[in-house]
């Protein structure tokens, strides 16, 4: 067995990887999008990881909604996503309280609790309310997903959007645009969607209480998102526990798995 672990969480849109040693320092990482080129992107990853750590052994665990047919394909061992984030969190952040996470294409919430399993949720039927949700109304609006995060910072009002379907989705948002709503403003409204949409699909039963750890590369790339979910829940910055790669969470997780 190799004192060096390669986790690798590859999700519907993103291949992220790190590798730690033996006392769980990160020495390397990665997190580029895959374009449903998993095994080449997959390669990439491992020479940038060869070229900076040069050719050692590592012991491979991988996670993620893509990651099973790679684990398949090369026989590898393979763990939920959402128990890789659990693994990270009983590890190193003891005191979470809940685990917010959009992906690509799902989003998951984990509840802790002071004794027993925790309450793993995991919404993976529909792009409503995932990242897949935030790319396309930013192509609706023909800006960059990074330009729509600056332009949800600039807003003065929330609108009602529906973001369970993004054909409903869409014409709420043409109906803003010909309504002549600012932009700022429908940006805004499309991050609240999510957040609704994410809080009515996994919170039920549940009050996400803090400490909370945000993850996940929406809530780690948009600022805006981030707040938004902060804003409804009603939390003070010191009720969120910000770390470092967020959104190498669940590879981590992997990473960390005996």
């Amino acid at each position: 067995m190799s004192n060096l672990r390669l986790g690798i969480d590859i999700g519907s849109t993103t291949a992220k990887a790190v590798i730690l040693n033996g006392k769980g320092k990160l020495l390397f990482s990665s997190y580029r999008r895959h374009n449903a080129e998993t095994v080449q992107t997959l390669h990439e990853t491992l020479a940038e990881a060869k070229e900076k750590l040069g050719d050692v052994q590592v012991d491979v665990l991988i996670t993620g909604s893509a990651g099973m047919g790679v684990c398949e394909r090369f026989n590898l061992p393979f763990f939920q996503e959402v128990i890789s984030s659990a693994e990270v969190v009983r590890q190193l952040y003891p005191q979470v309280k809940t685990l917010i996470d959009i992906g690509g294409e799902d989003a998951k919430m984990i509840f802790f609790k002071d004794a027993g399993m925790p309450d793993i949720r995991m919404n993976g039927s529909c792009a409503g309310g995932t990242g897949a949700f935030i790319d396309e109304m930013s192509g609706l609006l023909n800006v960059p997903v990074t330009e729509l995060d600056v332009l949800a910072g600039k807003s003065t009002m929330i609108y009602p959007m529906a973001s369970r379907c993004g054909v409903f989705a869409k014409t709420d948002l043409q109906n803003l645009l010909s309504r002549d709503i600012p932009r700022a403003d429908i940006a805004a409204s499309v991050f609240h969607a999510v957040v609704l949409q994410t809080l009515a699909t996994l919170a039920r039963g549940y009050d996400p209480k803090p400490s909370i750890l945000f993850c996940g590369g929406p809530l780690t790339f948009l600022p805006s998102l981030k707040q938004a979910f902060m804003k409804v829940l009603q939390l003070k910055e010191e009720d969120v526990l910000n770390v470092e790669n967020a959104q190498l969470l669940p590879a981590i997780g992997a990473a960390l798995t005996e």
